[in-house]
C-alpha cells in the first residue's frame, strides 16, 4: 500500500498550477483593460478635394482651376464607391481611434463620449465591474501565492485555499458580465453613435479575445483550487478513517 504522505506533492503541484493561471489571468486582463483594440474595422470616408500637393488616389480632381468654386468640381468620372476612402479605426473602452489619411498618426476620441447617452451608464458599469474583476483576481493571486509559502499547519492552508477559491469563482463571473455589458454597448453605439464615427465594417480584435482568455484561465484556476481543496479534504477523511481502524484492532489486541 502507497503511504499516505505521498499526495502532498501533487497538492503542491496543483497549487503551483492554479497560481499560474490566475497569474496569466491577471496579466491578459490589465493588458486588455488598457488597450484600444477590443473592435477593429473600416470607415468609409468621402474623399477631400485635392489641394496643393494631395495625390489623386485619396482625394477627388478638380477639373477647374476655379479651387474656391464648389459647382466646378465635377463628378462624372467619380461614380460609386470612388468617391470614398477606406480608413482603419479600433476601439476600446476608454477610446476610439482612427488613421489619418495622407499623414502619419492616428486621431483618437473617448469611447464614452461616442457613446448614446442611454447606454453611458451600462459603459460604466462595465468599467466597474473590468476594475473590481482586476481587484478581486489580484486578491486571489495574492492569496495562492502565500497558501504556496505557507508553512504552518494545513489546516490553516485549507482555510486560505476555500478563501481563494471563492474570490476566483467571484472574479470570473464579474469578469463575464463586464465583457458582455462592454459587447452590447459597442454594438448600440455602432447602431445609433454618431455618423461621423459608425463602421462601415468591423469585427471583434485581440483585445478582446485577451479579455475572454483571462476569463477562461480565471475559471480553470478557480476549478484547480477546488480540486485542490476537495482533494485534500478527502485525503484527510481517508487519514482519519485509517487512524481509527488502527485504534481499533490496538485495542482488540493490546500488547
Amino acid at each position: 500500500r502507497m503511504p499516505v504522505s505521498v499526495p502532498a506533492a501533487g497538492r503542491r503541484q496543483r497549487a503551483s498550477a492554479a497560481f499560474s493561471l490566475s497569474f496569466l489571468s491577471l496579466v491578459f486582463s490589465i493588458t486588455a483593460f488598457s488597450s484600444s483594440y477590443w473592435c477593429e474595422g473600416m470607415r468609409k470616408v468621402a474623399k477631400p478635394f485635392c489641394t496643393g500637393q494631395s495625390k489623386g488616389d485619396h482625394c477627388i480632381r478638380f477639373n477647374s482651376p476655379d479651387a474656391n468654386n464648389s459647382n466646378a468640381v465635377q463628378y462624372i468620372w467619380e461614380t460609386g464607391d470612388d468617391k470614398f476612402i477606406d480608413r482603419k479605426f479600433h476601439a476600446g473602452i476608454w477610446y476610439s481611434c482612427e488613421e489619418i489619411i495622407d499623414e502619419e498618426g492616428e486621431k483618437c476620441r473617448s469611447f464614452i463620449s461616442l457613446t448614446p447617452a442611454a447606454d453611458r451608464g451600462v459603459l460604466w458599469l462595465s468599467i466597474v465591474a473590468e476594475l473590481l474583476y482586476i481587484i478581486l483576481l489580484l486578491t486571489g493571486a495574492i492569496l495562492m501565492s502565500v497558501e504556496m509559502c505557507y508553512y504552518s499547519t494545513v489546516i490553516d492552508g485549507l482555510k486560505i485555499n476555500a478563501f481563494s477559491a471563492v474570490v476566483t469563482v467571484l472574479a470570473g463571473l464579474l469578469g463575464m458580465v463586464a465583457h458582455m455589458m462592454y459587447t452590447t454597448v459597442f454594438q448600440m453605439t455602432v447602431n445609433l453613435g454618431p455618423e461621423d464615427w459608425r463602421p462601415h465594417t468591423w469585427d471583434y480584435g485581440w483585445s478582446y479575445c485577451l479579455a475572454w482568455a483571462s476569463f477562461a484561465c480565471c475559471m480553470a484556476a478557480a476549478v484547480t483550487t477546488i480540486n485542490k481543496y476537495t482533494k485534500t479534504i478527502l485525503e484527510f477523511k481517508h487519514k482519519r478513517k485509517t487512524l481509527e481502524r488502527s485504534l481499533k484492532i490496538k485495542c482488540k489486541f493490546p500488547d
